[in-house]
């Protein structure tokens, strides 16, 4: 057997285990991971007799692994070692090793947190960062701290190009291992920066031919960002002598998937079109030579529609060695890269953790589900974002999977039995009260997938492929029986579920399907403007790329759509017609009945409608004679927010109270009553007295000075008023307002009513002396100042001696200090 570099760590490996310590492992492809870490912990007495899983981020190398692991053990899969993934499980009674997919274990982890049984779980090629796998290892994590306290349960993540940093955020207390891979030199040529107009197809066909041509014995890996790509290629691509062109994409049959990677056939040798599925796990057999794109197509989803994107990316430069090493894995080889050098540099070093930019329902749906109700009681390496957050629990809102509080529903715990998107979950169990749950099974089967008829958006035609009614292209009869398996499993699912009520409702064909989508896409109900294109009840406009008979139909039930980000329209790519007569009775839950308010610029008084909307969609709207205070009240609230407290007359008087109340919280407990905070709190102090409010003008007359003084309590008002009064008394008896708007607050006085006062005034009980703006008799500032010792002593000579002759009837004595504070002149006295 060839000695693996893998194996010159298994005794450290193995050491840390029995130790009872968690592994980060980081092995570059060729290292034999895979394959003989299970292997090595099955002689590890400390994790006898429990199973071992295994993780994959795909089928294709979950299959793979199982098949070389039980080869190696000289054994047949489904005996100590076997695979769980969709739609197929090889595992025995005896079965100690379990390979599975990435949904597989975040099911197993759904239906026992506690992972009973098993002793370790290891994360293979972590470093692709899938949504599913951080679910799963936070929830491993979580359901070790809560249930595995007196039953060990080990975790190991292994990767090629590992951020080993933020893993051991998750695991500090990890041993960190590493080893080299086996591999061979490879050679790099780049080539010239892409021309935005051609086709990446087209460069690509140019690329692989003549890459055979200069190799002509060796077999290729060309990586494409997608399947449309790869089809194109595949069909323009000319014949080339002594090869077999085979196609690598996740939506082909785990046969066809086999065939790609095997070794070519005696004395040929064979051109494999694939997408990043190729980039790690899977050794392609007989490749010596990589031709690549540099591309990628990403799903990004997009919060503020609810939509995810297919968006074509370049990959990064963790990527691109790892298509690179593809060639090296067997014999010295070549990559061709068709980009520059300059272009490689300007790579990013890794990619976007899915996390960050994927759709986060079925996550939020698997949390409810567990009793999680925010990412934040669990631990991430990158936290699930906000505004994906925010949109996910809206949307299982709206599918009447949980409550305002998070707790799932009756619906919601039915719909987390199901192994799929909470859409197409809530289709499912809506569809078996109405009799349609054949035709919901297909539809959640062929929209869990990849699309193989993008070209046609009418849904019937896919399900009249399914049913058998229109003849399947022999290109498609794979996606055919994996669609129909997928679609049994589902109806066995609903069958397991408790009894659900039936409605007498008699559905035609076309008009359950309609149905049915509405029920998973609500927010993609789409009417046909009268300009033509359809408008989306999530606000967004859409049309067919052509002309299509769907058109006709004025209202569609929309599945799938797609559309460049920041562009306002999308193009439909599945959908079927919508009966609106369902508005009135199985979608009127999808209803909203709501008062419009606003204001007619011309009369400046308010105006109110009655609308009644699905989403963004307004189907009936009434005038009404009166507009309700609430309706109108809450308009203005958000008239306020949005146009700022300048609206309102906030006087100098009320300026100067907001200084006082926040200079006072440094020392007391006071309210926060800065703009920002006000605007925040319109609703509870302003809203109750906007009752009276009719028109725009009216905002001028309200005393907003009482409004927020009542906000004060009786103890709250006495502490403001003795740590910043409103004025101060002057050694002249006189009582001068203070400004508290510039900082430190300002005292304005004439400069005889502090004859006598060698220390400035002071608020916060004396720690803050005021600035003293010392006045000539005409008002006029002669001096600013926080220190009148100083003043009187060096600066008013200079003062008295302007001022005196031209104030004579005012006093200006030659030792203010000792001088009487007065503020007439000398002949009043004083």
């Amino acid at each position: 057997m060839i000695s693996l570099p893998i194996e010159q760590i298994l005794p450290d490996l193995l050491a840390a285990v029995h130790a009872g310590e968690d592994i980060i492992l980081e092995a570059p492809p060729g290292a034999g991971k895979t394959t003989m870490v299970p292997l090595a912990l099955l002689r590890s007495a400390a994790l006898a007799p429990g199973k071992i899983i295994v993780l994959e981020p795909r089928r294709i190398a979950a299959r793979t692994a199982a098949h070389r692991m039980a080869g190696l053990l000289d054994e047949r899969v489904g005996e100590t070692v076997g695979y769980r993934m969709r739609l197929e499980s090889v595992v025995g009674r005896q079965t100690r090793i379990e390979v599975v997919t990435e949904g597989v274990l975040a099911r197993m982890l759904q239906d026992d947190p506690s992972l009973e049984g098993v002793s370790a779980v290891l994360f293979d090629e972590y470093h692709e960062r899938s949504l599913d796998a951080d679910l799963a290892l936070a929830l491993t994590l979580k359901g070790r701290e809560l249930f595995r306290t007196d039953q060990p349960l080990r975790l190991i993540v292994m990767s090629a190009t590992l951020d080993t940093a933020g893993v051991s955020t998750l695991l500090p207390a990890a041993r960190l291992l590493r080893t080299e891979g086996r591999s061979f030199p490879v050679d790099v040529i780049y080539g010239q920066a892409a021309n935005p107009r051609e086709r990446i197809a087209d460069r690509m066909v140019q690329a692989i031919t003549r890459v055979c041509r200069e190799n002509p014995q060796s077999s290729v890996l060309a990586f494409l960002p997608g399947q449309g790509e790869i089809r194109r290629v595949a069909d323009a691509l000319p014949a080339i002598e002594g090869a077999d062109v085979l196609e690598l994409y996740g939506n082909l049959t785990l046969e066809q998937q086999t065939r790609a990677i095997a070794p070519p056939a005696a004395g040929r040798r064979k051109v494999v079109l694939a997408t990043n599925i190729a980039e790690t796990s899977l050794t392609i057999e007989g490749v010596d030579v990589v031709v690549d794109s540099g591309l990628a197509r990403e799903p990004v989803f997009d919060p503020g529609t609810a939509m995810t994107r297919l968006e074509t990316r370049r990959i990064s430069k963790a990527s691109s060695v790892q298509r690179m090493g593809r060639a090296g894995r067997l014999r010295p080889g070549k990559c061709y890269r068709l980009w520059s050098q300059s272009q490689q540099d300007q790579l990013a070093t890794h990619g976007t953790p899915e996390i960050l930019a994927a759709d986060l329902a079925p996550l939020a749906m698997q949390l409810f589900a567990w009793g999680i109700k925010e990412p934040s009681e669990l631990d991430w390496i990158d936290t699930p974002p906000a505004g994906a957050w925010r949109q996910a629990r809206e949307l299982l809102r709206g599918l009447e999977a949980i409550d305002d509080a998070g707790g799932l529903t009756e619906t919601g715990l039915a719909m987390a039995s199901m192994p799929v998107h909470p859409r197409l979950a809530h289709m499912l169990i809506r569809s078996v009260a109405v009799g349609q749950a054949d035709a919901a099974c297909e539809l959640a089967a062929f929209l869990s997938d990849r699309d193989p008829f993008p070209d046609d958006p009418d849904v019937m035609h896919r399900l009249d492929i399914l049913r058998g009614n229109k003849a399947c292209p022999s290109r498609q009869q794979g996606w055919r029986r994996r669609t129909l398996e997928l679609a049994g499993q589902f109806r066995r699912r609903l069958d397991a579920l408790r009894q659900v009520e039936r409605m007498a409702v008699r559905l035609g064909p076309e008009e359950a399907v309609g149905f049915l989508l509405a029920c998973a896409y609500p927010d993609r109900i789409a009417r046909r403007r009268h300009s033509g294109g359809y408008q989306l009840a999530n606000g967004r406009s859409a049309n067919f790329a052509s002309s299509h008979r769907l058109s006709k139909h004025r209202w569609l039930a929309v599945a799938e759509v797609g559309g460049a980000r920041g562009k306002r329209g999308d193009m439909i790519r599945t959908a079927a017609p919508l009966e609106t007569a369902m508005f009135d009775t199985l979608l009127a839950g999808l209803k909203q009945s709501a008062i419009i308010c606003d204001w007619d610029k011309q009369s400046g008084r308010f105006i109110a409608e009655q609308r009644e909307t699905i989403g963004e969609l307004v189907l009936a709207s009434s005038r009404l004679d009166s507009v309700p205070i609430e309706a109108r009240t809450s308009m203005l609230v958000d008239y306020i927010r949005s146009a700022g407290l300048g609206v309102l007359p906030m006087n100098d008087d009320v300026r100067n109270w907001q200084a006082r109340v926040q200079l006072a919280r440094q020392r007391t407990d006071l309210p926060d009553v800065s703009d920002e905070a006000l605007l925040a709190d319109l609703a509870n102090w302003l809203e109750p007295y906007l009752v009276s409010v009719e028109r725009l003008d009216d905002l001028k007359r309200l005393d907003v000075a009482r409004m927020l003084a009542d906000r004060l309590s009786f103890e709250q008002a006495r502490a403001l008023d003795r740590l910043a009064p409103v004025a101060i008394e002057v050694p002249s008896g006189s009582r001068i307002k203070i400004d508290y708007s510039v900082s430190p607050p300002k005292l304005a006085v004439k400069l005889q009513e502090m004859f006598g006062c060698d220390d400035a005034p002071a608020v916060l009980e004396g720690a803050l002396p005021l600035q003293v703006h010392l006045l000539s008799p005409a008002g006029r500032p002669l001096q600013v100042t926080q220190d009148l010792a100083h003043f009187w002593r060096n600066g008013y000579g200079a003062v008295q001696k302007e001022m005196k002759g031209r104030y004579p009837k005012h006093p200006w004595p030659d030792d203010p200090t000792t001088a009487v504070p007065t503020r007439h002149t000398r002949h009043r006295g004083g």
